[in-house]
């Protein structure tokens, strides 16, 4: 009984937090400011890069500490470091759990790195295009025997590139596991962010997400996830998969 009036307490103070309006505009500001200082290239996680918000990364814990995946499948690799993130976590999960990273371009010495770390057991690496149907299927070939599937996309952040790899990959997600989608946060930003590239306001994961929710009924937004946050990349895009 205590525990519940506890979580009960817990989520109306979330609640509470979340629709304070000059919280929210606060947040909004230090996200907006601190991307101007390119603040998530900061970090690093067991000695690779990791190009995330550290807010982020412990949601993501909880997510995968809820779900005991037997798999994760990200797209987006760059310096691997939240590839040995997922990793390490698996690795005190316990279990044969494993993680597929997925690139285009997988520079060579990031590939060295990755494969010469302790956790690099656990780790696949795939080249070529998340939305290539015969890589696609390859993942899918993978993952048939695995009961829980989580997938995290991160790759190129265009409409039309993520709201395929959400066609693509989300099959792969059972009811009580996710699809979290990094960079929907574009939406929020100012044009003038991204002077040389091909996504932007109106054009970006946020967007991608949207669509795909208007006619995927098996996912939701998890809005709890980002009433704690307040600061995150991914705004929106934390989507728990409600059925089979």
């Amino acid at each position: 009984m205590t525990d519940d009036r506890n979580a009960a307490s817990d989520a109306a103070a979330i609640e509470a937090m979340a629709a304070d309006a000059e919280l929210g505009q606060l947040s909004q500001a230090f996200f907006l400011k601190t991307c101007e200082h390119r603040y998530s290239y900061n970090f690093s996680w067991l000695g690779r890069p990791i190009i995330q918000y550290p807010q982020d990364l412990i949601a993501v814990q909880e997510v995968i500490w809820s779900v005991k995946p037997d798999l994760i499948v990200e797209t987006g690799i760059a310096h691997g470091g939240s590839l040995v993130f997922y990793a390490s976590l698996l690795e005190l999960i316990g279990g044969p759990g494993t993680v597929i990273g997925i690139d285009n371009d997988i520079r060579a010495h990031n590939r060295t790195a990755i494969e010469a770390h302790p956790l690099a057991a656990r780790i696949a690496m795939v080249q070529g295009s998340s939305v290539d149907d015969a890589l696609a299927r390859s993942v899918f070939e993978v993952a048939r025997d695995k009961q829980r599937v989580l997938v995290i996309l991160d790759s190129n952040h265009t409409h039309a590139h993520v709201l395929r790899e959400l066609d693509l990959y989300s099959p792969l997600v059972g009811e009580g596991s996710y699809v979290i989608v990094f960079d929907t946060a574009i939406e929020r930003m100012p044009a003038s962010a991204f002077p040389d590239r091909p996504w932007g306001p109106g054009n970006n994961p946020h967007t991608a997400v949207q669509e795909f929710l208007s006619r995927n009924h098996r996912f939701a937004v998890d809005s709890a996830i980002d009433n704690k946050l307040l600061i995150s990349a991914a705004p929106g895009g934390y989507l728990r998969c409600v059925k089979n």
